[in-house]
């Protein structure tokens, strides 16, 4: 089988991670081969580059540099990591990947679109997701849910409405992108969030044989 490159995305606190786990172990149930990783990280230097991005004493971080270290975090994962796992017929299923970015640093910073564009395209190099879900929740309830399991990290510090630019940078691309880019309800249930994750995942996949 053709390898298949799936997305997580969402707000913070939204589940995504816990929705990863789960939906690999529904995929290797079906005896598929399931790569799990995740961005910004993957591989040795995006950990590290990650750890930067998230560190709350990075205060003075500027959008720009924010921006390139996470384009240069996903170009490792790209070269080190997603492409050979997509060339050996893996389905790989990443918590957060260039969507993220466009929604983060796009809507969220106002970075010019076509600087994206630009980035986007020297980090992936063409590979593109085949499938997005994103996981959608109110900012407030989202950013709540991150607090009760730890400290709130450098980008969970920003003004609350930085995340609802960035919930909305979420919302704009799946109404731009409606063929890859699904929306599921994340205020639901765990295992009802799942249950519809598995459904587009399914309908997905029967698509492709």
């Amino acid at each position: 089988m053709k390898g298949a490159f799936i997305t997580i995305e969402g707000v913070e606190g939204c589940g995504k991670s816990t929705q990863v786990i789960g939906l690999k172990h529904y995929l290797e149930s079906m005896d598929y081969v399931v790569e799990v990783t995740r961005e910004p990280g993957g591989t040795s230097a995006g950990e590290a580059i990650r750890a930067v991005l998230l560190d709350s004493a990075q205060k003075d971080l500027s959008p720009t540099a924010e921006l390139l270290l996470y384009a240069a975090a996903r170009a490792q994962h790209v070269d080190q990591r997603i492409r050979p796992a997509l060339e050996a017929g893996r389905i790989v299923l990443c918590d957060r990947f260039a969507d993220s970015t466009t929604a983060y640093q796009g809507a969220g910073r106002a970075i010019d679109p076509a600087d994206l564009e630009e980035l986007h395209r020297l980090a992936t190099r063409g590979v593109w997701p085949d499938l997005t879900i994103v996981i959608d929740l109110p900012v407030a309830q989202g950013l709540a849910r991150a607090a009760q399991v730890h400290e709130p990290d450098r980008l969970e510090r920003e003004p609350l409405a930085f995340h609802e630019r960035v919930r909305q940078g979420f919302l704009q691309i799946a109404q731009r992108e409606p063929g890859r880019v699904k929306v599921v309800d994340g205020s639901a249930s765990i295992p009802d969030v799942a249950e519809a994750i598995q459904h587009l995942v399914d309908g997905f996949l029967d698509s492709r044989t």
